[in-house]
């Protein structure tokens, strides 16, 4: 049937949804010459009897599948990040849940697994350096503990409670000293978290990158990579190029990401995306080409992408999570448009409606037909009648 969508003017537009689904192949050799994580989603319990300031209620059976899926085209599940509402709806009381969780899982599949360390147990407020560092070590050891790989987080309790770059400096080189295995540095930018601003010791991002190369050049062998989420993808490759050798650049960029994993004859970035929630096994199939040296192939497939997560990206791009798991219940991937903390109410339904009318263009609903009507749902209760 042909949909009646929100128009940016305020009044309906028409749409036809495409009738049959772009077709991805399940599995496939293992991805080579890129290491590639999705951030994932967590999937709420839409029958849980809480609030947006709640404990978070979490439907573990969903969630679970969700990232066997993930895994079954070859990519590796970034575990507990901002993808999955940390900080946003996800306390660390529901993330130490998910990632013993999600590491059972792992070994019992074979899963590349990696998990989001930081300070979120820390109550608001004003804290000591030496309480966010304990924070830091109390998840640190748990991650260890399950077997995954570490990824040390930005923390937005450190940069309150840091007054110099040598502040960073002294949190992260005793973190990176105690780790048993090479660790990925994350650096989320401001438009993700605000509370973030500033980060490394300063808000001139020149200055702010000397810091943070200085941590990884103190501690080479205990890094594996960077994590890099400021939508910049000039001061990305400027920055990967500074990398001592042995130091991946895992991209984080949702704007620039073909372009910056394809990369130029001196070098490419890895990845580590949000977008890859959705995109899983379009980006695997992507990279499938790419590792047979094929970086138009590549390219032709991964480019068509970036309108979409530029839309779910835009401003106040905290949000985009709610795009990612209105696409996945659009895909069937779950059962209901709920998310914790209440966030499928942070995006308007022009916004919403966009995003559908995106993705099914990228032919990512395995289910058209299914998807239309979820969506037509959707809008009838907005009240959009179809």
């Amino acid at each position: 049937m042909t949909l009646r969508l929100p128009a940016p003017d305020g009044g309906v537009r028409t749409y036809e949804p495409r009738a049959e689904p772009a077709r991805f192949t399940v599995g496939g050799p293992p991805l080579t010459s890129r290491t590639v994580f999705s951030a994932a989603h967590v999937v709420a319990d839409p029958y849980a009897d809480t609030s947006p300031d709640g404990a978070a209620a979490v439907d573990w059976d969903a969630t679970l599948a969700f990232r066997r899926h993930l895994w079954s085209h070859g990519l590796g599940v970034a575990e507990a990040m901002d993808t999955a509402q940390r900080g946003m709806g996800l306390d660390w009381a529901g993330a130490a849940e998910l990632i013993r969780r999600s590491a059972a899982e792992a070994k019992a599949t074979g899963g590349r697994l990696a998990c989001g360390v930081g300070t979120d147990q820390l109550p608001p407020g004003e804290h000591t350096l030496a309480r966010v560092r304990a924070a830091y070590e109390e998840q640190l050891a748990l991650v260890e503990e399950t077997g995954s790989q570490a990824i040390l987080m930005a923390s937005r309790a450190l940069a309150a409670a840091a007054k110099s770059p040598d502040d960073y400096c002294a949190i992260y080189g005793q973190l990176l000293r105690q780790a048993a295995e090479p660790v990925v540095l994350h650096w989320l930018g401001p438009m993700f978290d605000p509370a973030l601003a500033g980060y490394w010791g300063s808000a001139d991002l020149d200055a702010a990158t000397e810091t943070f190369l200085r941590v990884i050049a103190e501690h080479p062998d205990k890094v594996d990579g960077i994590k890099v989420s400021l939508l910049d993808a000039r001061r990305e490759v400027e920055l990967r190029r500074r990398l001592p050798d042995g130091v991946r650049c895992y991209t984080g960029d949702d704007f620039n990401y073909p372009e910056l994993i394809a990369g130029d004859e001196r070098g490419f970035s890895h990845a580590l995306l949000g977008i890859f929630d959705p995109l899983g096994p379009l980006a695997a199939g992507a990279v499938r080409v790419l590792d047979t040296g094929d970086s138009k192939g590549f390219r032709e497939l991964l480019d068509p992408t970036v309108a979409l997560s530029r839309h779910l990206f835009q401003p106040p791009t905290r949000y985009y999570k709610t795009g990612v798991v209105l696409l996945a219940w659009l895909a069937g991937h779950q059962d209901h448009f709920a998310m914790v903390g209440g966030l499928q109410s942070a995006r308007s339904l022009p916004h919403l409606a966009r995003a559908y009318e995106l993705a099914d263009g990228l032919g990512l609903f395995p289910d058209p037909a299914l998807a239309e009507t979820r969506m037509a749902t959707l809008l009838g209760v907005y009240g959009v009648d179809q």
